[in-house]
């Protein structure tokens, strides 16, 4: 009988560091994830001054969306927590769009190689960050699985081990920017 308590006792401790190493190991990923995130914003934020400046160059008229998308970059840089990262880089987004709608209207622009250049290059890092924000989802989906069932989330709310918030894209990013003139 005292051999049955020891061996249960065992397998209860060998059990709870199972699900310790497991929360540990998902809590790094998403943080791992979240940093993939964070290199390609910051190669967003490094192009977007760029291409202010080349679309400035064709569309002097359209100051009040150069100084929107400044303060949209500003504020994305600023941002604090995940929250207002995303809710500022969602607005970033959208500024963006407007760019390039505008930038339609500009057939000089268009042909611009710089404009190309920078457009491609910012292309590039949303189709990264569409990708690393996929991968950081995943992560912290399964973190916050953990977090949340029974039995792990007894050893979650011990170690305190928290959900982390999702880096959706809103609705409203999936809609073309309406430009009007």
């Amino acid at each position: 009988m005292a051999y049955a308590i020891v061996i249960i006792a065992i397998l209860l401790v060998l059990y709870i560091v199972i699900l310790y190493n497991r929360l540990v190991t998902l809590k790094t990923r998403s943080e791992e994830a979240w940093s993939d995130i964070d290199v390609q914003l910051k190669r967003r934020h490094d192009l977007i001054p760029n291409l202010v400046e080349t679309v400035k160059g064709y569309a002097k008229h359209e100051k009040d969306l150069f100084q929107k998308v400044a303060d949209d970059r500003a504020a994305a840089l600023g941002a604090t927590n995940i929250s207002d990262q995303v809710k500022s880089e969602n607005a970033l987004t959208q500024s963006l769009k407007s760019v390039f709608a505008i930038a339609e209207n500009y057939p000089e622009l268009k042909a611009s190689t710089n404009f190309a250049k920078l457009q491609d290059e910012l292309t590039d890092t949303e189709n990264k960050l569409e990708a690393a924000r996929r991968f950081y989802n995943a992560n912290v989906r399964d973190l916050n699985i953990s977090v949340a069932s029974f039995p792990s989330n007894v050893i979650a709310n011990i170690f305190k081990f928290n959900s982390k918030q999702l880096f959706d894209v809103p609705e409203a990013e999936a809609v073309p920017v309406d430009v009007k003139f």
